[in-house]
């Protein structure tokens, strides 16, 4: 039997796992919690089931990390098919309409995607766990009643074909497009599937996303359940700062002023968000600049 650590000991950091299949985010967590020892994990931005890769969780004092590191841009590898519409907007909810898409030609597919990149508002896909008089939108569709969500800001930096099928499927002409997506936080790609679809007339939803990059953190640094199983590779929170903010050693009387959270008189930061570190290496605090002085974010020691 493989030794775990104490939950009192674990070590803090952050864990990328490439999310399999059929697994909730909530389930990975679960997963991750009790390989490292502790109940304080938390992950930073969720993966629908049918999804696969990059799923970013924090471990111990890692898990207040995750709220300030530069997670807002994703990259996703997907799979839009042309002609049929779902509930859902991807395969797994129940087909709603057929409309085929025959004789769609790449000219009109490009001309539609155009008008999906950029800043955008987007309406995010009924079945969401986005929360509607108190209950959550999936549960109010599920029971049958209709959910219109409000629009919301995203921006797409890349929506972009890199394969096209024809095929036929249950006597239906549909096209399904591999795509690669680069956008901003909050974005459906559902929601990307069914608005493409939408605006060609085929109607549209998604048979496959794959994650690949969620801020710096990338698929190929990314652990299976497996490999974790094994042996858990949770980046230190001082090798995590240190590849995200501008960093600065600190001397033994600052670091006691940062211990209890106190202004640093005159302290020049070298950016507006700064990680201090002592002179053992060990990350103590985010601050930030305020006028000519130095003042706590958040501290973790």
């Amino acid at each position: 039997m493989t030794n775990r650590p104490e939950a009192d000991t674990a070590k803090s950091g952050i864990v990328v796992i490439d999310k399999p299949a059929g697994w909730t985010s909530h389930q990975v967590v679960a997963k991750i919690r009790r390989l490292a020892g502790t109940r304080k994990v938390g992950h930073a931005g969720t993966l629908d089931p049918m999804a696969t890769g990059v799923l970013v969780i924090g471990i111990g004092k890692a898990t207040r990390l995750l709220g300030y590191l530069a997670l807002t841009e994703k990259a996703y590898e997907a799979t839009i098919r042309l002609g049929v519409s779902t509930v859902s907007d991807d395969a797994e909810g129940e087909v709603v309409a057929t409309a085929g898409a025959q004789a769609l030609t790449d000219d009109q597919i490009e001309t539609a995607l155009a008008g999906l990149r950029g800043e955008l508002m987007q309406a995010p896909s009924a079945v969401s766990a986005i929360k509607v008089e108190g209950v959550r939108s999936y549960a109010k569709v599920r029971s049958g009643q209709g959910v219109d969500l409000a629009p919301r800001p995203v921006t797409i930096d890349r929506f972009e074909v890199v394969g096209r099928s024809d095929l036929e499927v249950d006597g239906v002409a549909v096209v399904d497009l591999d795509v690669v997506v680069e956008c901003s936080s909050g974005t459906y790609v559902r929601a990307l599937a069914r608005d493409l679809g939408s605006m060609l007339g085929t109607g549209g939803h998604l048979t496959a996303l794959r994650r690949t990059r969620v801020g710096s953190f990338t698929v190929e640094e990314a652990q299976t359940l497996e490999d974790a199983e094994r042996a858990l590779n949770i980046v230190p929170l001082e090798d995590v700062v240190r590849s995200t903010f501008a960093t600065l050693t600190v001397t033994e009387m600052q670091a006691s002023y940062i211990r209890n959270g106190r202004r640093l008189v005159g302290l020049i930061l070298p950016d507006h968000m700064t990680a201090l570190i002592d002179r053992s290496g060990h990350f103590l605090a985010l601050y930030r600049r305020e006028g000519p002085d130095a003042i706590a974010e958040a501290v973790f020691v």
